[in-house]
């Protein structure tokens, strides 16, 4: 459910690290001097204690001085990094050499129709297309957006919602061109190709038809990009006389809205980090209101899917793994629940995809995720009308995957009446491969495996999962993959450890071309799969926050160790990555052991804690008080970036630039034109990566 959006993932500032082991510190010397941010005292005081802010004033992105600070910044780092740039350009030459720049996605059927997208060589952005089921490939093609000449002359493009109208005539689509993830929202008439009138700004991604594909609904922003109220349009009519539906007052709730698989109901979702409320309307009366399934108890969450007359419902009440229920439509209440899953300590139930005649339960165990398949009885599930209370067939079964260490990822899987499940299977050695799998068969079909140009042959590569002790004795797994053959006891390789941990986020291991420039050049790739995740079922999540939090940072501190001490590498040879929460944790775990780490990326850190989370104005924060804590109760950057401001980590830089005492790097690197992911284009993402892969590599003391 995309309504609770967190501080997670990827832009750069590479931190100081401090070798060990007899490996001298290299200077790093620059024409172009090191900024420095003036310090102007900042007093605040809360429950009798004053804290010093001598930077607050790098907050205010309208002073002319706060700009010309970053962008000193940036012109440092630039020099800093001038003696890799023929690294950093073969890097990218070989990265986008791997790519199959022309390609092809596999096709879902929707209906009559085929939908896909495809892209071509030198261009930025996808090209999404449709064409009639049964034609040939190339044949018959309609595109429906082409993301490139609406991206041209922008620095940043997003695409957010993608609805194609019930009866295939409509498109909802919105975009975000700064990064500030405040979105646009058009309809376009695919016969003509022309936009309609309305046009919706300062909205969420998530919008749904209805099934009289004249009806939309849409989620507006607050003052602090938080998505909070649902509004009900009619095409023609003048969005300013839009019907309001719901106006979520509780600052630590965000609004999505969706459609059931089914297509018969339209829900609206309410969420903060620890609490839930699904409402539901039906998709053929739009103006009717939304029922609620289940009122908002702190604490307790749930998600819905549908099947005939009754609503599927993952939930943790009285389940900290979740289990699964089913309640008639007619009245979903806790009262009217049975349980069809039960509550199982070893096992996490992530969520279920109804179908026509199988229900799809995706499950946690032991860190890898797993897909469930019960079949629905036939009186169970008729091929029309309604359902009575769903049963199952005894042969209950579990998709059996080749590798011991693995990852598969939902698809859509648009239509409801069929017997093929699609997914994504990858593991660290294994690119990403659409699989179709008959549920009725239980056999797989590879309808496509990315393909990995200049000869990538998986034998040359090895993964693994090991698990490192964290003090308290809880084993944290740790998965890594790297080059054959790997010498041990010969000498300690280069390693990069990633690292995230937090708002119940699983960090799988999935592969990346990408890595193959690091991978070949002898480096080790691993991730601690650390408390604050979820990739050990919800009590993983819970012993990583609030007051827990500290485990995390130990979890990674120990999984490092855990490295060093099977002789994979050395903390002269370790360097560790993570962004946004996990920047946070880059921060804290070189502040508790600066002498196990060579280098650190901390990629749009999330590091002003305290100052954010005491200010409810600024996005996010409300809703973030049950993942953080609310203190009232008691070095990439994005310029635009609404989720980790870019003064986090431009404060973060100016203060640690007025204390350190070593000649290690310290940059900082701010994309003025991006938000929270960086950049948004293919090619300019992987001039991203290039970059810091080429820090990393020269600071490792890795041949390029």
């Amino acid at each position: 459910m995309s309504n609770s959006p967190s501080r997670s993932l990827p832009s750069l500032v590479p931190l100081p690290g401090n070798p060990v082991g007899g490996t001298s510190v290299r200077v790093v010397e620059s024409p172009v001097e090191a900024p420095v941010a003036r310090r102007i005292p900042r007093p605040s005081t809360i429950h009798g204690e004053t804290r010093i802010d001598d930077y607050f004033w790098i907050r205010n992105r309208e002073d002319p001085e706060v700009l010309g600070y970053l962008e000193a910044e940036n012109r440092y780092t630039e020099a800093v990094m001038q003696p890799t740039a023929e690294l950093r350009e073969r890097l990218f030459t070989e990265m986008r050499g791997r790519i199959k720049e022309s390609d092809l996605s596999v096709p879902e059927r929707l209906d009559g129709w085929l939908y896909y997208h495809r892209t071509e060589t030198g261009a930025q952005y996808p090209i999404y297309c449709r064409r009639p089921a049964g034609s040939p490939e190339g044949e018959g093609e309609e595109v429906l957006l082409d993301l490139n000449p609406l991206a041209e002359g922008r620095e940043y493009f997003r695409l957010g919602a993608f609805e194609v109208s019930p009866d295939h005539r409509l498109l909802a689509w919105s975009a975000d061109t700064s990064g500030a993830e405040s979105f646009t929202l058009y309809v376009k008439e695919l016969a003509t190709g022309a936009l309609l009138a309305e046009t919706i700004s300062n909205v969420s991604p998530g919008v749904a038809w209805a099934n009289d594909s004249r009806t939309l609904f849409y989620v507006v922003l607050d003052e602090a990009r938080r998505p909070c109220r649902l509004y009900r349009h009619t095409l023609g009519d003048n969005p300013s006389a839009d019907a309001l539906v719901h106006d979520e007052t509780d600052e630590a709730f965000f609004v999505d809205v969706g459609r059931t698989r089914s297509n018969a109901y339209l829900l609206l979702e309410i969420a903060s980090h620890s609490t839930s409320e699904v409402r539901y309307a039906s998709a053929d009366r739009p103006e009717e209101p939304f029922r609620t399934v289940a009122p908002r108890r702190a604490g307790v969450e749930y998600s819905v899917s549908h099947h005939g007359d009754r609503f599927l419902i993952t939930t943790n009440d009285g389940a900290p793994n979740f289990r699964l229920v089913s309640a008639p439509v007619s009245d979903p209440s806790p009262e009217r629940w049975t349980e069809i899953l039960p509550h199982r300590p070893d096992v996490k139930l992530d969520s279920t995809d109804a179908f026509r005649r199988h229900l799809v339960v995706y499950e946690r165990e032991a860190g890898l995720r797993q897909i469930r398949v019960l079949e629905l009885t036939p009186d169970a599930a008729p091929l029309a009308g309604p359902s009575v209370l769903p049963s199952f067939r005894p042969s209950v079964y579990v998709i059996p995957f080749p590798e011991p260490v693995y990852t598969v990822r939902q698809h859509e899987n648009p239509e409801f009446d069929t017997t093929l499940l699609r997914f994504t299977y990858t593991s660290m050695v294994t690119p990403a491969s659409v699989v179709d799998y008959d549920m009725t068969a239980r056999t797989w079909t590879v309808r496509k495996q990315t393909e990995v140009l200049g000869g990538y042959d998986p034998a040359r590569y090895r993964s693994e999962r090991l698990f490192a002790t964290a003090p308290d004795g809880t084993k944290v797994p740790v998965s890594l993959v790297y080059q054959l053959p790997l010498e041990r006891p010969g000498g300690p390789r280069p390693l990069l450890l990633n690292g995230y941990g937090a708002y119940g986020v699983s960090f799988d291991p999935s592969f990346s071309s990408s890595n193959l420039s690091l991978l070949d050049r002898g480096v080790i790739v691993a991730i601690a799969h650390v408390r604050g995740g979820e990739e050990m079922g919800r009590a993983w999540y819970e012993g990583g926050k609030l007051l827990n939090k500290p485990n995390t940072f130990t979890d990674f501190i120990a999984a490092a160790e855990h490295l060093v001490a099977e002789g994979f590498t050395a903390p002269d040879r370790l360097a560790i990555i993570g962004g946004s929460a996990g920047g946070l944790l880059m921060g804290a775990v070189a502040n508790l052991r600066p002498d196990l780490f060579r280098a650190v990326v901390a990629e749009v850190p999330f590091v002003d804690v305290v100052n954010t989370m005491l200010d409810a104005s600024l996005p996010l924060t409300v809703i973030e008080y049950d993942e953080w804590g609310n203190p009232n109760m008691l070095i990439t950057a994005g310029l635009n970036d609404p989720r980790v401001a870019y003064w986090e980590p431009a404060k973060f830089t100016a203060r640690l630039r007025a204390v350190k005492t070593d000649g290690n790097r310290l940059v900082l690197r701010t994309n003025m034109g991006a938000g929270h992911g960086g950049a948004s284009g293919r090619w300019d993402f992987l001039r991203e990566v290039a970059f810091k892969y080429a820090f990393l590599l020269d600071v490792l003391g890795v041949e390029g």
